[in-house]
C-alpha cells in the first residue's frame, strides 16, 4: 500500500519556494485547487528533479516534449496542489504510476 503525502500548494520557484518531494524514486500528483481535477501525474527516479522540469525555462529544469503542460503549470501556479508517494525503486515507481493511470484520467495523460 503506498503513502502519500497530503495535498500542499505548488511552489513558484519566483518566490524562492521550493518543491518538496522524494529526492529518489517516487510518483507525483498535481491538481487544481479549485475543481480538484487531476492535472498531470508522473514518476521518476529522482521524483524531486522530475517535478522541477513542470515550469518552463528559465523557471524549471531539465527537458520535456510538452511545452503545453509546462506553459499551463505556470500560468495556473497559484490554483495547483501536488502530493508525492515515495517509492523502493525506479520500477516501483513506474508500476504505480501505470496502474493510476488506468484508475484515474489526468488533463495532460502524458
Amino acid at each position: 500500500m503506498e503513502a502519500w503525502t497530503k495535498w500542499v500548494p505548488f511552489p513558484d520557484p519566483r518566490k524562492k519556494e521550493f518543491v518538496y518531494a522524494p529526492i529518489g524514486p517516487g510518483v507525483y500528483e498535481l491538481r487544481r485547487k479549485d475543481t480538484q481535477e487531476l492535472v498531470l501525474r508522473g514518476s521518476g527516479k529522482n521524483c524531486a528533479y522530475r517535478m522541477t522540469s513542470l515550469l518552463p525555462a528559465p523557471l524549471g529544469q531539465g527537458t520535456r516534449k510538452n511545452q503545453g503542460k509546462r506553459d499551463y503549470v505556470l500560468e495556473n501556479l497559484p490554483l495547483l496542489e501536488y502530493r508525492c508517494c515515495a517509492c523502493a525503486t525506479e520500477d516501483e515507481a513506474e508500476s504505480l504510476e501505470t496502474r493510476l493511470k488506468l484508475e484515474v484520467a489526468c488533463l495532460f495523460p502524458t
